[in-house]
């Protein structure tokens, strides 16, 4: 890869990343940290708002526009196969807001590229073998709440059970398994970090409240936890 091809495709890589380092960068591009030093410094005096936070990478500074990225056609087949599979998730909240964004990343595509991925679109088709008829809308709130540490009240129906009950929760981390969302959150009631089946809670309130960041790590959770299906 040429240096000026490096430095388009870092710039592109801080646009899309709010924080990079040198080491992560050099491994990305197999190139040494010294090189990466040589291509910050480039970026730099061609005028491009890069910052250091020391001891931690670089950023840019907010708003900075990139000219529009090119798609090739096989990153555009990536896409519009996520569409395919993200359509099977049982949250339309989630759904909408994807269907949304791939709308605003497909009016970069090439002409010819955007006739391609509408033909590749007509021609897959996804099959969802564990069929289960219960959906919700509460994914993407739940994501905010996730990123910003706000309080969550939910009612929550356990599978098999006629009882909801009431929780406050710190929602943490969240993950999908058989087209199902998984919210792990530290539970005030139970006093311990639960697994919520996000289809499962009836009703959901975004506090204002702020929680402190309990510094979850999904990994040490599974490491310790190992899912075993969940109610």
């Amino acid at each position: 890869m040429s240096q000026l091809a490096r430095l388009i495709s870092i710039l592109t890589l801080l646009k899309s990343k709010r924080l990079l380092t040198a080491t992560e960068l050099a491994d990305k591009f197999d190139v040494s940290v010294r090189t990466i030093y040589r291509d910050i410094r480039k970026l730099e005096e061609a005028e491009v708002p890069i910052y250091t936070i020391e001891g931690k990478g670089y950023s840019l500074v907010d708003n900075y526009m990139v000219a529009p990225v090119q798609f090739t056609e096989k990153q555009a087949n990536a896409l519009i196969t996520a569409q395919h599979l993200i359509s099977q998730s049982k949250d339309a909240s989630f759904v909408n807001d994807f269907n949304e964004a791939l709308t605003k990343i497909k009016s970069v595509f090439r002409t010819s590229i955007q006739e391609k991925s509408e033909l590749l679109s007509d021609k897959i088709h996804v099959f969802n073998w564990n069929y289960e008829d219960i959906s919700s809308n509460a994914l993407s709130e739940i994501q905010l709440a996730i990123t910003n540490f706000n309080f969550v009240e939910i009612n929550y129906q356990k599978a098999n059970d006629p009882t909801v009950s009431f929780r406050k929760i710190e929602p943490s981390a969240m993950y999908s398994i058989n087209n199902k969302w998984i919210l792990i959150a530290w539970c005030h009631m139970r006093n311990e970090f639960r697994a919520f089946r996000i289809d499962r809670i009836q009703h959901f309130k975004i506090l204002s409240e702020k929680f402190e960041d309990r510094k979850f790590n999904i990994q040490n959770y599974f490491a310790s936890s190992p899912y075993d299906g969940h109610k």
